[in-house]
Parts: structure tokens; sequence; C-alpha cells
């Protein structure tokens, strides 16, 4: 230890500080705070790494799965020509992209958070005829994860809680924080992003579904919309029927394939950023870490800051294996904290991926300052509400 503080936390600091000054060269920087840290435990303290990354293989082949495959996901959505026809649909002035936001947040609730943040992203690119501010992204983001909040499907660490035995009413909860929360963000970051860039009133010139003036939906069109949909039907019962939801999303890829060539070129295009956010998981998983503080509703309240920069699934593990947690507060804080800065949930390290820009630390709390204040009225009136109720179960039903 140096001053008390074990020398993994310091190592993996310094990682999360290169991270946020130096976000240009964020990948080199993770893959080397993850070498530094591995080498010291095997060497320092003869551990047994190469059994420790055996035993968190789901967790990065769900992370790469799902990355990549969403990645693929957007493009046959954009390619849809749905995106271009959403001016259509949502309201002229800052409502437009409140309403959005509102969207992406239901979305999450059924959808996995990381497909519904760039499906927002992807329809934000078009309305706002690519000029969306980085404010408005941290919201976008948000938004995915408030709405997987309070749903057990919604989020990997809800599901996890549902797994573990945790009532889905009891984890429904969250719901209400997150309404405070989006209430919040969605004001804010709708007018600033309205002062930065109007939604479009009305679809851009020349912009038609195809065969639209004879009533039905071209066979390019309608495939595009079948394939996206089969992805995110895929997720869903993968995740659902065997807690896998990666495996579900790429078969769904590889049959949508037959449909419509599937663009690898989009994988490609988020391959750094997937390998990025597994770097920082698998360093955050080597930190000496048995057990969180006593639980209260004091320890939930930071953990949702921790969130911010630490991976919320050991967080919400080492929790349930402790139990004594009101479970619905702590999936908020959990789920949503990591909304605070752009590499402290999958949701935005992807959307980053398709917006570079929003890498720039800074500027996402500069301009999403709205996000942890959501944050921190939500938890209150959710505590005001319901007050703590701590559950005693534990992750073996006990």
């Amino acid at each position: 230890m140096i001053a008390g503080i074990p020398i993994e936390f310091i190592l993996f600091a310094l990682t999360l500080l290169g991270v946020a000054v130096l976000h240009r060269h964020n990948l080199p920087i993770a893959l080397a705070g993850l070498a530094a840290i591995g080498a010291y435990k095997w060497l320092a303290q003869d551990y047994a790494l190469a059994l420790h990354f055996l035993h968190e293989w789901k967790l990065v082949l769900n992370l790469l799965g799902l990355l990549l495959g969403f990645a693929i996901l957007a493009k046959h959505f954009e390619d849809s020509g749905v995106p271009d026809l959403m001016p259509r649909i949502l309201p002229d002035d800052w409502k437009g992209g409140f309403v959005l936001l509102i969207l992406v947040a239901l979305m999450s609730t059924f959808l996995d958070n990381i497909a519904a943040a760039i499906l927002g992203g992807v329809v934000a690119r078009k309305v706002f005829d690519g000029r969306v501010s980085v404010g408005f992204l941290a919201a976008i983001v948000a938004a995915s994860n408030a709405g997987g909040a309070g749903s057990v499907v919604g989020d990997t660490t809800t599901t996890m809680m549902w797994i573990a035995g945790v009532p889905a009413l009891h984890v429904a909860d969250a719901f209400i924080a997150s309404s405070v929360a989006m209430l919040v963000v969605g004001v804010f970051a709708s007018r600033a992003q309205h002062r930065y860039q109007p939604i479009q009133a009305d679809p851009c010139s020349g912009v038609h579904v195809d065969v639209e003036e004879l009533g039905i939906l071209s066979v390019v069109v309608l495939t595009r919309v079948l394939v996206a949909g089969l992805i995110i039907g895929g997720a869903v019962a993968g995740n659902v029927l065997v807690d896998f939801p990666a495996l579900g999303a790429w078969i769904a890829v590889l049959i949508g394939g037959l449909f419509h060539p599937i663009p690898w070129a989009e994988a490609k295009i988020a391959w750094k950023g997937t390998l990025f956010l597994i770097a920082l998981v698998l360093a955050a998983s080597l930190m000496p870490v048995a057990a969180l503080p006593l639980p209260s509703w004091h320890t939930t309240l930071g953990l949702g800051f921790v969130s911010a920069v630490f991976d919320n699934i050991p967080l919400t593990a080492l929790a349930l294996k402790q139990g004594g947690y009101d479970w619905g507060m702590l999936a908020f804080a959990v789920g949503y904290g990591g909304s605070m800065i752009w590499f402290g949930s999958s949701a935005g390290v992807a959307i980053c991926n398709g917006f570079p820009e929003a890498k720039n630390t800074w500027q996402w709390i500069r301009q999403g300052w709205f996000v942890p204040v959501g944050y921190v009225l939500g938890f209150f009136v959710l505590l005001a509400l319901l007050g703590w109720h701590p559950d005693a179960l534990k992750a073996t039903g006990a």
C-alpha cells in the first residue's frame, strides 16, 4: 500500500485520470492500465490472473457482442429511412428533443440500454442535421440508463438482481427516481440543444419512403426495418431466456444477413470503443474489493457517484452478496449513476463510437451538468416518498 491505499487502486485511478485528460488516446491508456494492474497482481501477489479472466468470460463476450452487434443494428435502422421521417412525429421546438429523450427512456425499459442509446443517437443525428451537442448526447445516455434502471430486462445490473431473487416490483421503485431525473435532464438538455441546433421542422427535401405514393413500403426499407427489429428481439430473448443477450443479438444478425447484407464496416468502427470498455471493466474487476460499506441510503447514494468511474456490475454483485440494500434505490444509483461520465456506462461508450467528440470528459461534465443534478434530485425524491427499505436477500437467495 501507499499511504494506506492499495497499489491496484492507485494504478486504476491513474488509468481513469489518463483517460479523462488524454481522451484522444483512451484505448492505449486503458490497455496500459490493465496491463500494469495485471502485472502487479501476478508478480507481486502471485495472483491467478488467467483463472480470473476465465471467470469473466461471459461478461466480456456480452460486452463484445452487444457493442458490435448494436453498431450493426444502428446502421440497419439508419438506412431504413425511419429516422429521416422522425421530424414529422417530433414537435418542432425544444420539446422535440424532450420527446426524443422520453422515447429513449421508454425503449430502454424493454431493450438493452446500449441499444436504446444507439438508436437515440441515430435519430438525434438525423433530426438535428448532424449537429448534436455533447450535453444532449449525455442526456441520451442518461435517458437510456434511467429507463433501464427500473426494469429487470433493461439493464444488466437489474437482470442480476432479478436472477438473484429480487422481485421485479422492488426494482421498479427506481422508476420514481428515474422520472424525476428525466424531467430535469429532459428540460435542460433539450433547451440547450435547441439553442445549439434546432430540430428540423419537416423531413429533408426529397426524403420519403420508397413507393410511399402507392401506400406500401419498398422491399429494401421493409427488410431493413425487419432486420433491425429482429436484432432487438434477439437481444431481448437472449437476455430473458439464457441471460446472454449478445448471443441472441448475433443469431439475429446472422439471420438478418439472409435478407440484407451485414454492414461489417460498422462493427469495425465500433471495435476500438468496445476494446476500451472491456479493458476498463477487466481492470475494475481486479480491484481488491471484498465488500461494500455497511448498507444504508448514504452508501447507496455514494455508489451512484462511484458508478460514474467504476463498473457497476461488480458493485451490484457485491451488494447482492452482502445483502441489506433497498434494491430499487440501488438499481437507480448504479444504473443511472454511470451517465455522469462518458466511460461510466456501456451506453456512454457505445454512443461515443458514433460521436467521438463526446469523449472529451470535461465537455461531458460541463455541458451535461444536469445529469448529476437529476441523479441527486431523483434519489432524494425516491427516499422521501418510499423511505429506506432494506432487504436481507443475498445472491444465494437466503
